[in-house]
């Protein structure tokens, strides 16, 4: 984040009572939580994006080859 934007962020957090300030950094702490594992994500879903892909052309074929089998739930 760039230093105007901080600034910014502390000057709208200035002018708000302790107690609410407590709150929006409660808030801050879990929104950026939420991103950081969003980011995570992000990047083991491209790193694994083409086996992913290779995965469901193996099952859409055997599908179509009649080598699939509907799934057992009471086996997981």
């Amino acid at each position: 984040m760039s230093s105007a934007a901080i600034a910014t962020v502390a000057k709208m957090m200035e002018s708000l009572p302790e107690n609410l300030q407590e709150q929006v950094v409660e808030h801050l702490r879990e929104y950026i939580a939420d991103l950081m594992d969003e980011l995570q994500w992000d990047m083991s879903f491209k790193k694994t994006q083409s086996q992913l892909v290779s995965a469901a052309r193996k099952a859409k074929q055997e599908v179509a080859e009649g080598k699939a089998e509907p799934m057992d739930y009471g086996r997981l």
